[in-house]
């Protein structure tokens, strides 16, 4: 219907309900039928605007709507059918046919409570939820016989309708308490319902109270409470929807207040209390209270039931979400190392191969984490397909995989991870972006050398972590010679993590040289480690080590600070000399960087000028804005910035128009090259004259001879690096060259 016909609805129904409250009150003729009418039109025109309310919601609530539809069509028509038995036969004509029209109107109002957004989905949760309404409707019994009815004479409670008239509220409460259960406070049409069913339950005791006493006659004051609250329900239905009912199954339910899951039990003690009292001089129970409470006690009973099916429910689903990846479905870490443990106890010959993917964080930083869900998944139905049964998968978290393979099987681990980097190449019909994952395994054994299940996981680490070394997409078994090696390494580690602390590293300086006149114009620092049982180690050794654990941040940042005390102690030698430092691209990516360089060079007195920063090409074009920002800010500092290696990374002229830089390093690897290869030549001279065009200062990395020197001189170079011009060597060496004309 339009909003302009409901409107009209509303107003002619409000209208019909003033006129019978006027009628009533009043005491004019023909009141009975006044209020039979009046309820009919007011049922029938809830009806009508619930069926409107199902045409305009989601499919989500168009089963609720449609069945309080059906309920107040049954409410006009039990009116109907009560007008038409009392005009033709009595009074109060509780015939059987009215009764059944009541109970299916009862029927249908607890089905819509049932389809309601927030009501339970399962068979179980819907059978829990009507027997909280029965326990609560069962207790009423008892409780209202004491109030109602205790006081009625014998003779009086023989009539079947004086009695049985107890029932009406009994159904009312209950359906009022799974209104309660499954209502959400946050939609309006719920608690206007619920105002609804309070109205009747008042409007029923009160008839029933009347009743038993032969109060009541057709046109008391109270039948208007009948027609107010299906006016109620006719104006629910004018709140729009909630805005997320068409994704309500998916959303997670809050947990219930106390009193809520309490409330079924609420009452049974006052029906306790009420037993005691009902019963009567001879020391018998009241027929009507002793079969409510044996029902409530069998309510009750099953209630429990229910809740212990639903518990032992709950703890399968608990295991199984404790056992499984969320993601995948495979079992999870938790439940590999079950298995694991429980093979080695058992002293089984068995393998583990350690699967991870190779460059999967790349993925989630290019394409988001939707994107690697969906790649994960897609690894783990190409792995399902590769082990078919002849292992345990699992995932054990990130784009970490394990497979547990019995020795004696009919397949041995080696096959078994070629199996797996065959299932992980790409092939035609791969998914979107091109996306083609690639995996390193480790394979270790059990042996004796394994005291328990995490000996056999770090050995399977070891040689995983040699299948990335090996070039990625490979598999490794761990040998003794790998343990070992991963040992040293470890140890290495350790020893690192003191080095700065204990003063183990040290710097040397490299000359960068003007080429017209051979004078030190700047100089390299570069670090060193002197390990007190190893001796001296080059960066090649320990520096790989600092970048993967994240060790290479504060050397980095010790690197700055020395480096800057040293350049102020040769500024009285030569003030135009400047020094340059290498930066990592884990320490470009940190907001303090500017903070570090700043504070280096104030505490040593160094101008910011005098002090150039080289980063490598691959860290700069991997920047994101915010190391691009970082890097202007240092510039505007004074600060020099220098791309190292130039030509060895993904080399384009776009980059170079957002980076602040103010000078190239052209790679080693072309100026060894310019005697025997015109290709190199050619490269060193563009880059030249690409650096002229960008106004970039160019130093020539690598010069070792006479003729490389000639050369990056006659291709214009400016500056020049290498062991022409100097080896790297302490600060008093530098010194030395620096004093030289």
């Amino acid at each position: 219907m339009s909003a302009r016909t409901a409107r009209i609805g509303l107003l002619s129904t409000g209208a019909v309900l003033v006129g019978e409250a006027l009628w009533l009150v009043a005491e004019l003729p023909a009141a009975a039928l006044v209020s039979d009418v009046g309820a009919l039109l007011v049922a029938g025109w809830a009806a009508l605007a619930c069926l409107g309310a199902a045409r305009r919601h989601p499919t989500t609530l168009r089963r609720f709507w449609l069945l309080l539809a059906a309920t107040m069509a049954l409410a006009a028509l039990g009116r109907a059918v009560w007008t038409v038995d009392r005009l033709l036969g009595g009074d109060l004509p509780h015939t059987p046919l009215v009764g059944a029209i009541f109970i299916a109107g009862i029927l249908t109002g607890t089905g819509a409570l049932l389809c309601s957004l927030a009501a339970p989905r399962t068979a179980v949760g819907r059978a829990r939820t009507v027997l909280d309404g029965v326990i609560v409707g069962l207790a009423l019994v008892p409780i209202g016989w004491v109030v109602v009815v205790r006081d009625v004479a014998a003779a009086d409670l023989a009539d079947p309708v004086r009695t049985l008239g107890l029932l009406f509220p009994m159904l009312d409460l209950m359906q009022l308490t799974i209104l309660v259960a499954v209502a959400r406070p946050a939609w309006r049409p719920m608690t206007v319902i619920g105002a609804s069913l309070t109205l009747r339950a008042v409007a029923d005791t009160g008839y029933v109270s009347l009743a038993v006493r032969g109060d009541y006659f057709s046109g008391h004051p109270i039948d208007l409470c009948w027609p107010l609250s299906y006016l109620l329900v006719g104006l629910a239905t004018r709140y729009p929807p909630p805005p997320e009912c068409d994704h309500g199954d998916e959303a997670e339910s809050p947990l219930p207040p106390w009193w809520r899951v309490a409330l079924p039990y609420l009452p049974v003690g006052g029906a306790i209390v009420a037993v005691v009292l009902a019963r009567q001089p001879t020391g018998q129970t009241p027929h009507l209270v002793f079969f409510g409470m044996m029902a409530l006690l069998a309510a009750l009973a099953l209630r429990q039931g229910l809740a212990a099916n639903e518990n032992l429910r709950l703890v399968v689903r608990l295991r199984r979400l404790a056992y499984a990846d969320q993601l995948t479905g495979l079992p999870n870490r938790l439940m590999f190392n079950r298995k694991l443990r429980a093979a080695l106890r058992d002293r089984r010959p068995v393998a583990v191969l350690l699967l991870d993917l190779d460059g999967f964080k790349q993925v989630n930083d290019r394409f988001g984490h939707a994107t690697g869900d969906s790649l994960l998944t897609g690894v783990a139905d190409r792995m399902r397909t590769a082990v078919d049964g002849d292992g345990t998968i699992a995932r054990l978290g990130g784009d970490e995989f394990a497979v547990l393979v019995d020795g004696d099987g009919p397949v041995s681990p080696e096959r078994l991870a070629e199996r797996l980097l065959a299932a992980l190449e790409p092939v035609d019909d791969d998914g979107d972006l091109g996306l083609h994952p690639s995996a390193s395994i480790g394979i270790a054994e059990y042996g004796p050398q394994h005291a328990s299940h995490t000996d056999l996981l770090r050995d399977a680490d070891i040689a995983m972590y040699a299948a990335k070394a090996a070039g990625k997409s490979a598999y490794r078994t761990c040998t003794p010679a790998l343990r070992e090696s991963a040992v040293t390494r470890a140890e290495l580690i350790a020893d690192l993590r003191r080095a700065v602390d204990e003063g183990q590293l040290h710097l040397e300086f490299q000359p960068i040289v003007d080429l017209a006149t051979g004078a030190v114009r700047s100089a390299e620092a570069l670090v060193r480690w002197r390990h007190p049982r190893l001796g001296l180690l080059s960066p090649a050794r320990f520096l790989p080590l600092a970048e993967e654990t994240g060790l290479i941040v504060p050397i980095d940042r010790w690197v700055i600070h020395e480096a800057c005390r040293a350049a102020a102690t040769w500024r009285d030698r030569r003030t135009e000399a400047t020094v340059a430092v290498n930066i990592a691209a884990a320490h470009l990516r940190r907001p303090d960087l500017i903070a570090t360089v700043t504070a280096a060079t104030a505490s040593a007195g160094l101008a910011p000028r005098a002090l150039t920063l080289e980063l490598t090409e691959s860290a700069l074009i991997d920047g994101s804005e915010a190391v691009l920002d970082r890097l202007r800010q240092l510039r505007e500092l004074g600060i020099r910035i220098s791309i190292d290696d130039f030509g060895t990374g993904y080399s384009a002229l776009s980059y170079l128009h957002r980076i602040p830089a103010t000078e190239l390093k052209i790679d080693r690897s072309f100026v060894a090259r310019l005697d025997t290869d015109a290709r190199a030549y050619a490269t060193v001279e563009m880059v030249t004259r690409l650096a002229g065009a960008f106004e970039l200062s160019v130093v020539a990395e690598g010069v070792e001879t006479e003729r490389q020197h000639a050369a990056v001189a006659a291709i214009g170079c400016v500056h020049g690096q290498g062991y022409r011009y100097g080896r790297p060597a302490g600060l008093a060496q530098l010194h030395t060259a620096l004093t030289r004309p």
